[in-house]
């Protein structure tokens, strides 16, 4: 089996795999408003993100990246990466299934802790792999900063596990390791690892201005871990380390300002190549991720910062404008665009419901967040979110179903 089969055949799993996660949101959406006594909301929204994370996310960020190295090196990695990407898939699943029959028990943390191993070998093989093709190319850098970034997010999960055996319940120290933990999955291992991919893919003409884009990299790279701090202002911290996070804040705007200009300057280059569906699904997610740059700014600012970290479907819908707006939305238009999907009917029609299911959704969460400042509750919002959680459900399956009736 050559490597254009192994990618089908993986993606075909990833796009199954989203199409789970999104039901499991329609199940929580679906619970909120009526009974489902079996099932436990909490454990639901367990197995829920960590799928999302092992099951649709990393699976896909792996799959292209070997695939990445495949085309680099000329031979069929896949074959080398076998075990691997097998393993996190039923890490995942395993993780799928025992979080909502027993929420963090033995089982559950089982599969849990064999994902964050599994990351680990994955990132030493890709690591030397990489290292032995001899190139400048700045995927590169952006690929052994998100191994690097996935290495040291896993050090979140186990101070959390930490503290539940030692039955540790400080608040802020457990709600310090779960954003710890989310942002240098968010910001690191999912962000540089979708960076990467990006650049691998853009003409020669951007790709060779080889200083301006790594001296973009190393704003991004340096500035990842005191961002961390953006997800802790809710704690005090003395005044010079609050302005070593707002000085990190700007310099992710500075650098996507300095990556935005490139692109434009070389727009024609990029009509010329980009010129499908996913093109315009990769526009949205950099707005997307234009909007998260500019909230971060805001978040600095005390007054929105406590408001912020003050109503949970902020919170909420904050996470999903970063999972679903600027990471999935970026992994189906990269999909898209490299046709590693077949572009019918059916398959266009599903990307398009899912993205509009994307941002209906972030628009009801900003609702309700807006609403809640004045404590209003917004009539009906419920329900519009199940709504909005069948039509995500409703798209993936469109692309899932179209993956595999025609390969």
């Amino acid at each position: 089996m050559n490597t254009d089969s192994y990618i089908r055949r993986y993606l075909k799993i990833s796009l199954l795999n989203i199409a789970i996660v999104a039901l499991l949101g329609s199940i929580l959406r679906y619970k909120i408003l009526y009974s489902l006594p079996f099932l436990d909301q909490k454990h639901v929204q367990h197995s829920h993100s960590h799928f999302a994370f092992a099951g649709w996310v990393t699976q896909t960020l792996m799959v292209l990246m070997v695939a990445y190295l495949s085309k680099q090196k000329n031979e069929n990695k896949f074959i080398d990466y076998k075990n691997l990407l097998i393993g996190n898939l039923l890490s995942a699943y395993g993780m799928l299934l025992a979080f909502p029959i027993q929420g963090y028990g033995f089982v559950s943390i089982t599969f849990s802790t064999l994902s964050v191993f599994v990351s680990y070998f994955f990132a030493v093989k890709y690591w030397k792999d990489l290292s032995s093709i001899k190139s400048h190319n700045t995927t590169h850098l952006w690929f052994k900063g998100a191994l690097i970034f996935a290495v040291i997010s896993s050090i979140g999960t186990f101070a959390l596990a930490y503290m539940m055996s030692n039955r540790i319940a400080h608040q802020n120290w457990y709600l310090a390791s779960i954003y710890y933990y989310l942002h240098f999955q968010y910001n690191g291992w999912f962000f540089f690892a979708c960076a990467g991919l990006l650049q691998s893919i853009l003409p020669a003409g951007i790709v060779h201005q080889h200083k301006k884009l790594s001296y973009i990299f190393w704003l991004f790279a340096s500035s990842c871990v005191p961002a961390y701090l953006l997800s802790t202002l809710w704690m005090k911290m003395p005044s010079w380390l609050y302005g070593i996070v707002i000085i990190a804040a700007l310099m992710q705007v500075v650098a996507w300002y300095m990556f935005i200009q490139i692109l434009l300057q070389h727009r024609q280059l990029l009509k010329d190549k980009f010129s499908s569906h996913g093109a315009w699904v990769l526009i949205l997610s950099a707005m997307a991720l234009s909007i998260k740059l500019i909230l971060q700014i805001g978040s600095t600012i005390p007054a929105l910062g406590q408001w912020a970290f003050g109503f949970r479907s902020v919170v909420i819908a904050y996470l999903h404008l970063v999972l679903l707006g600027v990471i999935s939305l970026f992994l189906l238009g990269f999909i898209f665009t490299e046709k590693h999907i077949k572009v019918t009917k059916l398959s266009t029609l599903g990307l398009w419901i899912f993205v509009a299911g994307v941002f209906l959704n972030e628009f009801i969460l900003l609702l309700q967040g807006v609403a809640s400042i004045k404590y209003i509750l917004v009539p009906y919002s419920n329900e519009a979110l199940l709504v909005t959680a069948l039509i995500l459900l409703s798209g993936a399956l469109m692309m899932f179903i179209s993956k595999f009736r025609n390969e």
